[in-house]
């Protein structure tokens, strides 16, 4: 009983942080006779914080599990130093730079950081962790790095 309480507990305040910390920009009702919120967050890259992606997700108030459906826009806000590149998973999996609960029920919205060397460009990658009606539901979104690296 006391490890459920404390699952409980841990639940609900991992929840509170999040509505807390949420760098939340807007809120878009879809209608008189839903329940359903459009919510639009600004994240920051935590290793390129001249990086911010928007991201749009549906919240149903009321229900267990949020869709799965999100979308994602990020652009260079501030400058990128070589430094801070260098601090960044080159590999082809790239790595995930956010993470939010849709869910008590597993599922996870996350989004991955890959560098595309090729081209000199981030790809940000938003997706559901649960499969939703026969899809993984995902968005891309991209930041050129031309010239942004030649801060030093």
């Amino acid at each position: 009983m006391k490890k459920i309480t404390t699952k409980i507990a841990l639940i609900l305040v991992s929840s509170l942080c999040f509505i807390a910390c949420s760098d939340d920009v807007g809120k878009v009702s879809l209608g008189l006779f839903t329940t359903s919120d459009i919510f639009i967050d600004a994240k920051k890259d935590p290793k390129l914080p001249g990086v911010t992606c928007h991201i749009s997700h549906v919240e149903a108030n009321f229900d267990l599990s949020d869709p799965s459906n999100s979308s994602i826009a990020c652009r260079q806000t501030g400058p990128i130093s070589i430094a801070q590149l260098a601090t960044i998973d080159k590999s082809k999996g790239g790595e995930v730079v956010f993470t939010e609960s849709l869910s008590i029920l597993f599922k996870t919205l996350k989004v991955r950081r890959i560098y595309d060397k090729e081209n000199d460009t981030l790809v940000y990658l938003s997706y559901s962790t649960k499969q939703t009606e026969g899809s993984f539901k995902h968005s891309i979104s991209t930041v050129s790095l031309y010239r942004a690296h030649d801060v030093k």
